[in-house]
């Protein structure tokens, strides 16, 4: 079994992670820039003034701290580890979880997009300036 498990130096996991979570940062403003046509002048001021905010906000207090302890954990790894261990596996099932509401506020018409870009805007930017937590130790650092 060890054999079929996608292994990697947790050097490039902590690339692999930054890679993560600068991508999906990406993916959620590009979903919210998408909506811009549909918005007023007022919308698109509002989306951008709550979403950055938020955004640095979150990035600052949450999403940061966390990306020190996934590096932290990482660090504590064996040399060479599974490719999908940039996350405890329990997070596994709260990204679920959080893509599963994603879709449903998208898709079901219950919330206006206006209101949900700057959700959008605000996770996505915390998950992008976080991830920079990954590649400076990646750059940086001596992993062993």
């Amino acid at each position: 079994m060890q054999k079929l498990k996608p292994a990697v130096h947790k050097k490039w996991l902590i690339f692999l992670s930054g890679l993560m979570w600068s991508g999906v940062g990406v993916l959620l403003n590009w979903f919210a820039y998408r909506w811009l046509p549909d918005f007023n002048q007022w919308q698109i001021i509002f989306a951008y003034s709550i979403g950055i905010l938020a955004g640095l906000i979150i990035a600052k207090f949450g999403f940061r701290k966390l990306a020190v302890k996934n590096r932290n954990r990482i660090l504590e790894y064996p040399k060479k580890v599974c490719a999908f261990a940039f996350q405890r596996w329990e997070m596994y099932i709260l990204i679920a979880v959080m893509m599963g509401m994603g879709i449903v506020m998208r898709t079901s018409g219950l919330f206006p997009k206006y209101l949900l870009a700057p959700v959008y805007i605000g996770i996505g930017l915390a998950l992008f300036i976080a991830s920079f937590v990954y590649y400076k130790s990646f750059f940086t650092e001596e992993i062993a």
